[in-house]
Order: C-alpha cells, then sequence, then structure tokens
C-alpha cells in the first residue's frame, strides 16, 4: 500500500505498487507542479519506522481520456525516481488479467488512510474493509450514466464502512488481486451509494504500454 503525499508530507490519495519503480493510482489524484512523494512499508503515515520508504515520483501518466471524462477512465501511474526495495513491508500487488472477471457478491478488500467520516482528516493508521461486489445493473441505477460496467465496478454499501475521501487509488484486492482501484463515492461519503472502483482488468494493456516509457 502506497500514501502518495505533497510537500508538505500531507496525506491526499491512495495507490499501490505493481512493479518496483511504478505506483498504480488514480488519475483524479493528479496534482499540477506538485513535488509528490510516495510513502511505502508503513501502517503508520506519521511515523518514522525503519520499514518506511519514502521515494519522490519522477512522473505520473493519468490515462489520456480521462481528460475528456472526468470519472471514467480514472487510472494513473506514476514512475518513482528510484526502485522501491521489496521486503515482508513493501510489496508488489499482482494485477488481474486482461478481461479478468469478479462475480457478484465476491468479497474484497479495501484500504487506506481516507477520511474515517465526512469533514475529518485523513487517518494516521491504515485503514481495512472488506466489501462485497455489487451487481453492475444495481450500481447503474444508483449511479446513472456515471457508471460505466465496461471499466468499473462497484461495492455495497450501507452507509457505515467504505471508502472516503482521501482513500482514492487505494487497491480493492479480490482473490489476491487488485481488481479495483477507488475512484468515487457519494458526497459526503456516508450517503448510502455504491462505492465505485476503475475495473483494473479494462486497462491491463494499457499499463504494460505505459511501464515500457
Amino acid at each position: 500500500m502506497a500514501s502518495l503525499q505533497d510537500s508538505l508530507g500531507t496525506h491526499f490519495c491512495g495507490g499501490f505498487l505493481i512493479r518496483e519503480d511504478f505506483v498504480f493510482t488514480a488519475a483524479h489524484c493528479l496534482k499540477e507542479n506538485e513535488k509528490i512523494h510516495v510513502v511505502l512499508g508503513t501502517n503508520n503515515i506519521k511515523r518514522n519506522s525503519k520499514s518506511r520508504q519514502k521515494i519522490k515520483v519522477k512522473k505520473c501518466y493519468p490515462h489520456p481520456e480521462h481528460s475528456k471524462n472526468k470519472y471514467d477512465f480514472d487510472v494513473m501511474l506514476c514512475k518513482l525516481e528510484r526502485n522501491a526495495t521489496l521486503n515482508k513491508d513493501v510489496k508488489v500487488i499482482e494485477l488481474p488479467n486482461k478481461g479478468e472477471k469478479v462475480s457478484d457478491e465476491t468479497q474484497c478488500l479495501a484500504c487506506g488512510w481516507g477520511q474515517s467520516k465526512p469533514k475529518t482528516s485523513a487517518m494516521k493508521n491504515l485503514q481495512e474493509v472488506f466489501l462485497k461486489i455489487q451487481n453492475s445493473k444495481q450500481c447503474a441505477k444508483y449511479w446513472t450514466s456515471y457508471f460505466v460496467p465496461e471499466r468499473m465496478l462497484c461495492t455495497h454499501f450501507n452507509g457505515k464502512k467504505g471508502i472516503c475521501q482521501g482513500d482514492s487509488g487505494g487497491p480493492l484486492v479480490c482473490m489476491n488481486k487488485a481488481h479495483g482501484i477507488a475512484a468515487f463515492t457519494a458526497t459526503p461519503c456516508s450517503e448510502i451509494y455504491p462505492n465505485v472502483f476503475m475495473k483494473t482488468s479494462a486497462f491491463v494493456p494499457w499499463i504494460k504500454d505505459t511501464m515500457k516509457k
């Protein structure tokens, strides 16, 4: 798990390592003309533990289609200035294959340092929550045209446990693979709308091509 932080060390988005030198996150996390660091290897982002790795981001590559679609194609790769050191605290999360599907009602794990409730600060300790995949047709009833089933999936939300502001870009891990990237939810996040994630399997070819740069 990765914390994206600005030059002041303030957490603003999540992400996850998919190669020693690349972090996958959400495109709306891009901060123009801002020096971004990635913090890896710690659950407490306020503490300087021995396992903590802080690495500058060399360049971010938002999906080129995202600029035309505020909610769609919301994925981004960030190239690190140096390789992360892989160990028991810093690991790469496996991606699904192109077009690989995850069944409705599958239990998945989402995590992040985002708000625990609306209008609060980011959490200092990493939070985890189990969420179940919701049927795409049900998601579309809530989110109408904002939800694009070819590139998105969503999870049930009962108004208590789910993603919130600051969790964007974090992984949704199903069957040990990062099937989703936290994208958007209702504002405030306590409203009972499904949590929406970009569908990683839809972007595998773009990921492979971009990591060649």
